[in-house]
This record gives C-alpha cells, sequence and structure tokens, in this order.
C-alpha cells in the first residue's frame, strides 16, 4: 500500500485531498494499490476515501482510507503511520506531498526599523521541509516493520523546480524545496544502506495545474509554455516508486514527461566544478561513505 503524507495548508492544499496528492491516490487505487492518506482539508479527503472505496472491489481491508492530519504535527504525521500500519499490517511507500506557497514577502522594501522587528512566519519552512523531514523519519521505521529484507521500500520526496532553479520572490519557498532536495541526497546512501534498505527519490514539477499557481496560470498560458496536469505529475511519482532501481534521483517534470537529473549532475561535475577539486571531492565522500560512521 502507498502512504501518503498530509499537507497542513489551509487554502491553496497539495497534499492526499487535493491537486497532485490527490491524483496520486486516485492513480495508486486504481493500479491495485491501497492507500492511507491525510490532509486537513477533511471534507475532501473524506469525500475522496469514500468514492475510492464505493467503487472498489469487494475486500476485507478498504482500499482508501483517510484520516485528518497536520504536517507540522509530529504526532499528527505519527499518527496516520499507525494508522496505516493497523489497517494494512505493513507500509511498502510513503510520499512527502506537503507544500504551500510563500507568504508574503520576506524583503519587502517597505519595510522599516519598526516593522523588520516582528518575526516573520515560518509556516512555509514547516510544511514544506520540516512536515518532509518528519515524514521520511517516521517512514524510515515504519518501512521496515514485518517486511522481508529483499522488499522494496521507498520514501519519494516532494520537492519542485524552485529546488534547482532560481525563483526570484518566492525566498523561502525556494530555500524549502532547495532543502528537500539536500534531505533527499543525505538520504539516499544512508537509507538504501543495509541497516534500512529503503530507496530515496524526490519529484521536481515545475508549472502544475494547482490552485497554488492560479496567480499566474493565465499569463503562462498565453506564452504557450510547457504546463502539468496533477495527474500527470501523480504518473511521474508512481512510475518512481514502481521502479526499484531507482534511489537518489530528482524527476524534473515538465508537460507530463519526467528527465533525471542527478546523473548529469554527478557526470558533468569535472566541467562545472573543474577536474581537480572533482577528483579530490571524490576522494573525501569514499571516506565519508555513507555516513553510518559519523552521522550519530
Amino acid at each position: 500500500m502507498y502512504l501518503l503524507s498530509p499537507t497542513s495548508v489551509a487554502h491553496s492544499a497539495l497534499g492526499g485531498a487535493n491537486g497532485i496528492g490527490a491524483s496520486l491516490v486516485e492513480y495508486c487505487c486504481q493500479q491495485g494499490a491501497y492507500v492511507c492518506f491525510g490532509d486537513v482539508a477533511e471534507d475532501a479527503g473524506n469525500q475522496i476515501a469514500q468514492s475510492l472505496c464505493s467503487s472498489a472491489s469487494s475486500s476485507s481491508s478498504p482500499r482508501a482510507i483517510f484520516q485528518h492530519t497536520d504536517v507540522t504535527s509530529y504526532q499528527s504525521v505519527l499518527g496516520l503511520f499507525d494508522l496505516a500500519l493497523k489497517t494494512y499490517g505493513r507500509i511498502d511507500h510513503a510520499v512527502a506531498c506537503a507544500g504551500i506557497m510563500e507568504i508574503g514577502n520576506l524583503f519587502d522594501p517597505a519595510l522599516t526599523l519598526e516593522t523588520v522587528r516582528e518575526a516573520p512566519t515560518t509556516k512555509v519552512l514547516d510544511v514544506n521541509l520540516t512536515g518532509c523531514l518528519y515524514v521520511a523519519r517516521i517512514a524510515s521505521v515504519y518501512l521496515r516493520q514485518d517486511r522481508p529484507e529483499n522488499a522494496d521500500r521507498s520514501i519519494t520526496l516532494i520537492s519542485s523546480v524552485a529546488g534547482f532553479k532560481e525563483s526570484p520572490g518566492m525566498f523561502v519557498y525556494q530555500a524549502s524545496k532547495h532543502g528537500v532536495l539536500g534531505l533527499m541526497r543525505s538520504l539516499r546512501l544512508y537509507l538504501s544502506s543495509p541497516t534500512h534498505r529503503i530507496r530515496v527519490n524526490a519529484i521536481c514539477p515545475w508549472m502544475t495545474t494547482t490552485a497554488m499557481v492560479k496567480g499566474v496560470q493565465e499569463a503562462w498560458m498565453k506564452a504557450k509554455l510547457p504546463c502539468n496536469t496533477p495527474a500527470d505529475v501523480a504518473h511521474i511519482i508512481a512510475g518512481v516508486l514502481a521502479d526499484s532501481s531507482l534511489n537518489g534521483k530528482s524527476m524534473y517534470v515538465e508537460g507530463g514527461r519526467g528527465w533525471e537529473i542527478e546523473a548529469n549532475l554527478d557526470r558533468l561535475e569535472p566541467q562545472w566544478l573543474g577536474e581537480e577539486p572533482s577528483r579530490s571531492l571524490a576522494q573525501g565522500q569514499a571516506v565519508l561513505g555513507s555516513g553510518m560512521d559519523w552521522a550519530q
């Protein structure tokens, strides 16, 4: 079964009950998976779960179950994993779909010596990055329960094109999505080692027609630029879940198609970094290994 993480967005949701997450829940169920998902959008989540259960063939377990979940609350995320394990007996894959856009202008030119004294909100970081960290940590334990060592297990983190391409004005959002890619890269050797045997990958969608992009969608369409539907991205995510050979990959998604970017970053490193520092960096990375010896 596939466990989808919740979102903590009250308005523009990108979790199991809305957007890409909702499309992924539906697609996985259509392919025969059992799905446990969460969101703060309780009405939408319940409707999706009820619809999927009513259209599924008879089974001792529900095709989909939903629970109100706040990704910024560790205990709330833990409760969703508890529900999945209790209901289905095992968890094969976890997907962290939480995401919200920039809130206000952190570097507003109208700021004064007085107004700058008020600390800015950290909600974007809390949802986009800390939420992924919570999901990955909890999943690293729950995915190992009642599963043979050779079973395929994975964690998929949703980043963004902003995870590797500059996005002016989206200061906190971009930092959070860079952080998601950094989290994946720090986990890919560590969690795929014999102690865990869990694959970790990231998805980096470009423009996708969700509620998050309503402000720019019309101009985007007029420019005739490629655009994803939520279902497009969901299909790419499902492909990553299903391919047991994929670990440590970042899939850039544009116009419904996906490109893996990590391999070329590594292959071309001597060109963009320089041959000498690339060589010494590789030697240093070999010494560090998977991080098992010093990540205490």
